[in-house]
């Protein structure tokens, strides 16, 4: 007879940021939830790792704002149950040419949802951020006081820490094979590679980019998502400037509208270091990544020295972490039922987080939480996230606006 042990009213495969805040609402609801993570758990194989993400509620999508609003409160609930921090609030500051589709998608989603924001000229700008910034003269700047670093792989195991408080049973090194219904008690049985066998009433699937392998093996069903490589990199603060970029100067996160996408948070994680990326990367297989950073290429040297009036060394980055993004054709998440006459709404997929989803997590945990435990969701339009929006357009949701993430492969 099977042991009680392995019986579970939720399994969550995957325990990167999503898995971990699901894993955390679940047993907050007093649901008996195993979380299963294929690698050790903290790892540094996937997306939700590293030292630093940023969060801001600046989004051309009306549905992600409200999101970002959500987790901010929710990001703080959880440091007052833990005790101590992974969120390090300042201002965040987007720029721009005035022209720029999305730059300007922003500003009209500030004002729809009744977010306090601030346009501000070339002159404002230098003013407000005591002549860090440099902006050309035709561009603007947005602020907003929605900004800061969050810390990744301290975040995640603050909520696994929370949901082990809660009860939750977690085993990592079990790499998921098999995901079926129990036709004999009904449910979801889930096994591993290594021979372990679970039994759930239901299963959600936050694997990252690894998605579209474990989906196409349990169910056949093809996925649009496209996993990239990215590198994040840290550039020097020339001596003299690093109080100018500290949290405690009200240096800001912020992000520049154009080609390319460059984003940054002010110096936190690594005293002397700014941390400016570009949002992009190359196609890889999450099993068989050569770790090779992305080369960035002179535009982004050129934004630096300009934009930050000669203060940052920038002819090369003195360091580069690695991580993935779990890429869809519009840059939308995938959040539906498995569906289909085996599972129906009994698994739960969250997936293609296209390299914007980490700050989102807490929320995201409390929607697919309540997706597997009522059917539904309250307070969010799961439309612009179910599967099937891409039979319908192979692009997905469409947006009048440019892509903000770019495909880097030519450049390496």
């Amino acid at each position: 007879m099977e042991s009680m042990a392995k019986k579970f009213d939720v399994i969550v495969i995957g325990a990167g940021i999503m898995g971990s805040c699901t894993a955390y609402q679940l047993s907050k609801r007093g649901k008996k939830v195993l979380l299963l993570e294929q690698f050790d758990f903290l790892h540094h194989r996937g997306s939700s790792h590293g030292e630093s993400r940023t969060i801001r509620c600046t989004y051309p999508e009306d549905y992600y704002s409200e999101m970002v609003l959500e987790s901010a409160k929710l990001w703080e609930e959880a440091e007052a149950e833990i005790g101590y921090r992974v969120y390090f609030k300042t201002r965040h500051l987007d720029m721009g040419v005035p022209s720029d589709k999305s730059l300007q998608a922003v500003i009209a989603s500030c004002q729809s949802n009744s977010i306090p924001h601030r346009v501000l000229n070339r002159e404002q700008v230098i003013q407000e951020f005591s002549g860090v910034f440099e902006i050309p003269e035709n561009w603007i700047g947005l602020a907003t006081n929605l900004g800061g670093v969050l810390k990744p792989t301290k975040a995640v195991s603050m909520f696994q820490t929370l949901a082990i408080k809660n009860g939750a049973v977690l085993k990592d090194y079990m790499e998921v094979n098999e995901i079926k219904r129990d036709d004999e008690r009904g449910g979801i049985r889930v096994c591993t590679k290594t021979g372990s066998k679970f039994w759930g009433e239901k299963c959600v699937v936050t694997v990252g980019a690894w998605m579209s392998k474990l989906v196409k093996t349990v169910s056949n069903r093809v996925l649009p998502i496209k996993p990239l490589h990215t590198s994040i990199c840290y550039w020097r603060i020339k001596d003299g400037y690093n109080d100018n970029f500290s949290l405690e100067k009200g240096f800001p996160s912020f992000s520049s509208y154009g080609e390319p996408y460059i984003y940054g948070t002010p110096s936190l994680e690594f005293p002397g270091l700014l941390k400016i990326a570009v949002h992009g990367g190359y196609p890889c297989d999450p099993d068989k990544r050569t770790w090779a950073p992305a080369l960035l290429g002179n535009e982004v040297t050129s934004w630096i020295k300009e934009k930050f009036a000669d203060r940052i060394e920038s002819a090369e980055s003195v360091l580069t972490q690695s991580c993935m993004y779990s890429m869809t054709p519009d840059g939308d998440f995938l959040i539906d039922f498995l569906g289909g006459e085996e599972f129906g709404k009994d698994v739960v997929l969250a997936g293609g987080f296209s390299g914007h989803g980490f700050k989102m997590g807490p929320a995201i945990g409390r929607i697919l939480a309540e997706m597997v435990m009522n059917g539904n969701a309250e307070g969010v339009e799961l439309k612009y996230f179910k599967l099937d929006r891409f039979e319908e357009n192979p692009r997905g949701n469409v947006k009048d606006y440019e892509d903000q993430v770019n495909s880097v492969k030519s450049k390496l």
